[in-house]
């Protein structure tokens, strides 16, 4: 995989600092990302996508080792600021990535997205790419019927970080 230069990543997370500080933008019932040319991307969310997030929140605090969950945490990537919908990082990476400013230049372990209808297989496999790209040892996508398919260099059958993940999801 080719690397990006540190600049462009740079110029996104300086982008994305003028954004979140802008008032306008404060409060929008929307996921809001940028794409490679730093144009704004907005993306509502359906009441099933926000409960699936909360079910995959649940899963990896009851399944992974101590480290942090968060959602919809913020990542410069070459291909602007993307949003996954839930993460987990280890003490140690989330150290790392603090030290890289907000956003976080750096992955965590595993970031989650939540297919919505509006999302396609070539936007997660984008995704799944950036995130790799900045460190993301796992990327795992989850269909709105809460299946769940696991990522590393190649889609594997379950994760290897936290074997004891389902396959599928339910939602509370």
């Amino acid at each position: 995989m080719a690397r990006t230069s540190p600049s462009l990543i740079q110029a996104h997370q300086d982008q994305w600092n003028e954004i979140v500080a802008t008032p306008a933008f404060e409060g929008l019932p929307y996921k809001v990302e940028t794409n490679r040319q730093g144009q704004i991307v907005l993306s509502p969310h359906t009441n099933k996508h926000s409960d699936l997030q909360a079910a995959l929140f649940q899963l990896l605090l009851e399944h992974a080792p101590k480290g942090h969950v968060s959602v919809e945490y913020a990542l410069a990537t070459p291909g602007g600021v993307k949003v996954p919908d839930v993460v987990w990082m280890s003490p140690s990476r989330r150290k790392a990535m603090q030290d890289t400013g907000d956003p976080s230049t750096k992955a965590p372990e595993i970031c989650v997205e939540v297919m919505s209808t509006s999302n396609t297989d070539a936007e997660m496999q984008e995704k799944r790419a950036l995130y790799q790209e900045i460190g993301a040892e796992e990327v795992w996508v989850a269909a709105p019927d809460g299946t769940l398919r696991f990522f590393a260099d190649t889609e594997q059958s379950r994760s290897a970080l936290i074997p004891t993940v389902p396959q599928t999801v339910e939602e509370p």
